[in-house]
């Protein structure tokens, strides 16, 4: 590949994260996602390595790029699969924002991931609002650790366990 169909290349990619984006805002119902547009969307390969990402908030996916590798590791991926996290400890920022993680297929082999990360306005705090004072992790909400949203397509439920 030459320097002109990397660079072809490349700027589809960061296209392909700019829809992600403005498909996301538009289906949101979130204030801070349609109006304040905290969130951000990347494209990851197959092994969790960053390929591309949108210029919206980009510390969202600062820690991602470390992160993903584990979380896409050791798991055996289908075609629609949705995996969601904000544990802090496991890949997330905050809890308030909701890493959703989904994979790409190509003729049945994983090439990649889809992934967007979003900030909601409550996660199940104990007060109002999405930075409560808070002095122990669970103080500000829902804890979610890598959890299959979806499995093969089927929603998976109950989401959290306590």
């Amino acid at each position: 590949m030459n320097a002109v169909q990397l660079s072809i290349f490349a700027n589809r990619l960061a296209g392909v994260c700019d829809e992600m984006g403005a498909v996301l805002r538009l289906s949101a119902l979130s204030p801070n996602i349609k109006d304040r547009l905290d969130f951000s969307c990347a494209i990851f390969d197959a092994q969790g390595r960053l390929c591309a990402q949108a210029a919206h908030i980009p510390v969202h996916l600062g820690s991602m790029a470390y992160a993903m590798a584990d979380l896409v590791s050791g798991r055996t991926w289908q075609s629609g699969d949705l995996m969601v996290v904000n544990d802090p400890y496991l890949g997330g920022t905050h809890l308030p924002d909701v890493t959703v993680i989904a994979p790409v297929f190509q003729s049945q082999t994983l090439i990649g991931f889809a992934v967007s990360r979003a900030h909601h306005a409550n996660i199940g705090a104990h007060s109002p609002g999405s930075m409560p004072v808070s002095t122990h992790l669970e103080q500000e909400g829902i804890v979610i650790a890598p959890s299959w949203l979806k499995r093969a397509g089927l929603w998976q439920v109950p989401l959290c366990r306590h």
